[in-house]
């Protein structure tokens, strides 16, 4: 877990957010151990921006992972001296519910890297529209 909060702060660290100036780094853990890191990449149109948690899956599913244990989430405005917890946002979290367990799959919301909370996904999301809805 240190390691992947740690892996989140070096994301954090590459962020693009002119607009905002809100920089989010994420670190996504595979089942098989592996690492991804994700920051998130604003647009002068907003609605072409890419979240760091979206930017790690994206990034991992490219890769053929499909199997999550764990993300580490963390985020500050770029003027603020220190970190709070930072949650994913709604569209994040239906990422999440596509390819993780509700039920096993880690959030972790880091303010450093000893001061974290730890969720379940089904916590941040419940009732969540899934595969199984489709059917």
């Amino acid at each position: 877990m240190q390691e992947l909060i740690k892996r989140a702060f070096e994301a954090q660290q590459k962020a693009y957010a002119p607009y905002s100036g809100f920089q989010v780094g994420a670190a996504l853990l595979c089942e098989d151990g592996e690492i991804y890191g994700g920051c998130n990449i604003e647009n002068a149109s907003y609605g072409a921006s890419n979240c760091a948690e979206r930017t790690a899956f994206f990034r991992a599913v490219f890769d053929g992972k499909r199997k999550f244990r764990a993300i580490a989430i963390v985020g500050k405005p770029v003027k603020a001296e220190s970190f709070d917890y930072c949650a994913p946002c709604g569209i994040c979290r239906q990422v999440m519910a596509e390819f993780c367990d509700p039920e096993s799959f880690e959030i972790i919301l880091p303010r450093t890297e000893t001061d974290y909370k730890v969720y379940k996904l089904k916590e941040l999301l419940p009732l969540s529209f899934t595969a199984s809805d489709m059917e």
